[in-house]
Order: structure tokens, then sequence, then C-alpha cells
């Protein structure tokens, strides 16, 4: 499907919410990596055995029990394709590793001069190649950090980036507790559009997973973009996301997630309909996991996404 240039370089601004949650340049790094994720809308900085947490918190890469993959495809609104790839498993002698990349195809443009003339099509991606390592401080806490080189290209041109991710994973079995805390996207560009230096879109996190006791659940809650200036400490929590996982049986799983900043940007008059609200489930089937979700971004649309995994 071919667009106009203009949308081109709106997308890329990611001036549009429902394709990256934010401004600024490389707000794709905002988005929600996998299926399971999604459907806790984001809720994820404290979950655990997962290769994904490695775009969540780094040091949860302890919990990883056995070597995982997993690959994810986002069908996004307006031909929008992206998707993602990560591994992580335990190395002796250096600890648990993991390796991912995420990624977002903004589709075929058609360009033209100042009279209006075709003169052929081009396309629009960015993507972050991310590699981490994470060590147990003791039995209850471990640390993490991720690099990540990002790049991102406009027909021709070229942006790129380097960044870390810092983590801190603390969990209390006694009460089924895991905490998480999370530093991403801290670091500058390195090439620039039209030599013009953009921040990255930093972001502090801060979640807690509790099971209840005789209650096969998983609850989420998280506080997002922390370090952003507010006029208040309370509107300084406002970003933040509810997700729940409930354990139907051994193989099946049921997810429920609740984005409040969504919630509030994609009211469109007086109704916001679903907006902010995630649906999903997931199937186990020996060491495969098949995952779904769905997001609604109210009267704009909604999002499908899906991610398969495996253990080795």
């Amino acid at each position: 499907m071919k667009k106009s240039i203009s949308l081109a370089l709106a997308l890329h601004a990611g001036s549009c919410f429902s394709f990256a949650q934010g401004t600024g340049t490389y707000a794709f790094l905002r988005n929600d990596v996998s299926a399971r994720a999604a459907a806790l809308n984001g809720s994820f900085v404290s979950m655990t055995n997962d290769p994904n947490v490695l775009f969540y918190n780094p040091a949860g890469l302890t919990t990883v029990e056995k070597p995982s993959a997993s690959i994810g495809f986002l069908k996004h609104l307006m031909d929008v394709n992206a998707g993602s790839i990560s591994f992580a498993q335990y190395v002796d002698g250096i600890g648990n590793v993991g390796a991912g990349i995420t990624f977002i195809d903004y589709g075929t443009f058609t360009q033209t001069d100042q009279f209006l003339a075709n003169l052929g099509s081009f396309g629009v991606t960015e993507f972050a190649l991310v590699a981490g390592m994470a060590t147990s401080l003791d039995e209850e806490s471990s640390m993490g950090a991720n690099v990540k080189v990002i790049s991102s290209s406009i027909a021709s041109y070229r942006s790129s980036a380097i960044a870390v991710d810092l983590g801190y994973f603390y969990s209390i079995p006694a009460e089924n507790i895991t905490v998480g805390a999370s530093v991403l996207n801290l670091g500058r560009q390195l090439k620039t559009y039209a030599d013009v230096r953009e921040s990255l879109p930093l972001d502090v996190k801060i979640g807690i997973t509790k099971r209840p006791e005789h209650l096969p659940v998983f609850l989420n809650l998280n506080f997002h973009k922390l370090n952003e200036t507010q006029e208040s400490f309370f509107q300084r929590l406002s970003a933040f996301s509810f997700g729940a996982e409930f354990l139907m049986s051994e193989s099946v799983r049921f997810r429920v997630g609740y984005s409040n900043e969504q919630r509030k940007e994609l009211k469109l008059g007086t109704s916001a309909g679903l907006a902010g609200f995630s649906f999903g489930g997931g199937f186990l089937f020996n060491e495969y996991r098949f995952d779904y979700a769905f997001n609604s971004y109210g009267k704009i649309g909604a999002l499908h996404r899906i991610s398969l995994g495996t253990e080795f």
C-alpha cells in the first residue's frame, strides 16, 4: 500500500499514539514486544521465566529456567508490521545471557518531487538489536544490563543510536511476590536526521507481581515513565498498567490488562470505548507455547498479536 511522504515523516516522529506510545525519535521502543506482555498491557517488569523479560527488565533473565526462545509478530494499523525475536539461557562462567531484536516496518511510500511527479517508492523501518546479561546477587535478588544498537531509515536516510538498559529484580518466595525495577533506553543518537539531535525514549519502570495464596493467578502492577516531569507526585504515577494472568489449567492461560495512560490518550470526545484494555491467552504443549493478545485502541481500532516460544 502506497502512502504519502508526509505520513512517513509523521510515523517516524511517533506523533500517532497508536503506532508508538510516546513522541520523539525511536518511539517504537516503547511498544510491547511479546503477545504475553501485550495481553498484560506492558505490566511485565517483574514477571519471570520468559526470554522476553530481556526487553522489560534484564535482571529478570536470572529467572529463565531453561534455554528459551520466542518469536512474535504484530499486524499493526495501516499496513504497519512489527515483530521480535528473543533468546535467553544460562552460560557457565558468565551467568544468564539474552539477545533479541525488535523491529517495525511502516510499509511502502510514494516519493514525489515538488511538482508531484512520481519518483518511485521507498520504505521506512526501525529496529533495535539487544544483548543482555544478568547475575544473581543472592538467593532473592539479581541485577542485569542490556546494550542496544538502534537504527532507523527513511528512504536513503539513516539515523542510529546506542543505549543501555539497567535492571534490578527481587523475590520474596514466602509471600509469592516478585519486584522489578528498570531504566530503559539510556543513551544517545550517533547519527541524526537533518542534524537535529533528539533524546531517546528514556523510561523508568517499577513493577510488582503477586500470586495470592491458593489462587491460580499472577497479579501485576507496573508504573511507567517515572522519570518524566509532572505537576504533582500522583500525576507522576498516572502512567500505570495492571495485568492478571489466570492459570486455567496446566496448559491454558487467560490474560487481561489495563493501561491508564492509553485510556486517557485514546479518549475521543466523551467516550473511550475499550481503549486501554487488553485480553489474551496462551496454550502450552510440552516445551512449546503459543500466545495471543488483543489490544483495544477504542475508536481508532485494535491490534492482534501472536507469539511462539519454546524451551530447549
